[in-house]
């Protein structure tokens, strides 16, 4: 794909998808991740009529279709749920405690080393955050579309463009001596953790899953405020200022508000409104529960083993503030 990409309008070679997992396989989640991005900033050097050329939608669509055909083996089709049951089953999720945790983790056993290295997957979809839910909105209406713009206000610095999340990330990853360029990292972040970025730019883009983009946000807003504490406090004990502990921090104040607005204006709203897709707001917050699992596992396994989570291990800090400074 990227071969044709470097090439004008033309067709793209449609490979047989035959690898044992496509939600971890690195190849097939950079190649989505890619085809992705020509909605949002493109590459350097890509005509941009590849954006919806049918050869390379034609291979998405492949590569769309195996991914969730794999979450639905994960987490099951959406569910036959009534609305008003929607709100009840968000809480229950929110509240399980299924999984390791990374900020819990990084508390007790994390090094400056670990964050950095977190921040560089983390950067797949901080750098552009709020960007793929807000595909969603053109899509709904009433209560749970009002509800998404207040929330997507907050992401983008309500105003102040200084203040937009991704920027406050990009202040974050400064201060770890990480390269804040948007995309800067795309060849070493693993395929388990552009899946979680895929994810949610899947259900945006598609009308399809727009219920199923709203339950991904919402279970998103109710799961922050815990973690993003930790991580600033984390970043605290390294030493790391204030100005670069915003992004968790921001967080923390907006989220627990959030939280209120995602699941009863929002989530609520959406499921009253289009009763015949409540189950699949249920089902985009399954969804992000097992994308986001199955990251955690991956990193904290390759962490636990002494081993580098990336695909290639990143110079050290001091490597990369000299490099920074020629």
């Amino acid at each position: 794909m990227l071969d044709a990409f470097r090439r004008p309008l033309g067709p793209v070679l449609v490979p047989a998808l035959d690898v044992d997992d496509v939600l971890a396989d690195d190849d097939v989640q950079l190649a989505l991740t890619c085809s992705y991005e020509l909605h949002y900033r493109s590459f350097a050097g890509v005509d941009p009529e590849w954006e919806w050329a049918p050869a390379l939608l034609d291979l998405r669509r492949r590569l769309e279709q195996a991914v969730m055909q794999a979450l639905v083996d994960l987490v099951g089709p959406p569910p036959r749920l009534h609305p008003r049951d929607v709100v009840p089953v968000l809480e229950g999720l929110a509240a399980t405690d299924t999984g390791p945790s990374l900020s819990a983790w990084l508390l007790a056993s994390g090094t400056r080393e670990h964050m950095r290295e977190l921040c560089v997957h983390r950067s797949a979809y901080q750098l552009k955050e709020a960007d793929p839910h807000t595909w969603t909105i053109p899509r709904l209406r009433g209560r749970a579309k009002t509800a998404m713009v207040e929330i997507q206000r907050d992401e983008y610095g309500s105003g102040d463009a200084d203040a937009m999340h991704a920027e406050l990330f990009a202040t974050t990853m400064r201060a770890l001596a990480l390269d804040s360029s948007y995309g800067a990292y795309l060849d070493v972040i693993p395929g388990p953790t552009l899946a979680t970025v895929n994810l949610v730019t899947m259900l945006g883009l598609h009308r399809r899953w727009r219920g199923a983009a709203v339950g991904h946000l919402t279970l998103f807003e109710m799961t922050s405020v815990v973690p993003m504490g930790r991580y600033s406090a984390f970043l605290a004990r390294l030493g790391v200022d204030d100005a670069a502990r915003r992004f968790y921090d921001a967080h923390v104040e907006v989220d627990a508000r959030h939280e209120q607005i995602a699941l009863h204006a929002m989530a609520d709203g959406f499921a009253r409104d289009e009763p015949e897709h409540a189950g699949d707001v249920v089902f985009g917050a399954r969804a992000l529960v097992a994308v986001e699992h199955r990251f955690t596992d991956a990193v904290l396994g390759a962490w636990t083993a002494g081993s580098s989570s990336l695909l290639r291990p990143l110079p050290s800090e001091w490597d990369a503030r000299a490099v920074s400074s020629e």
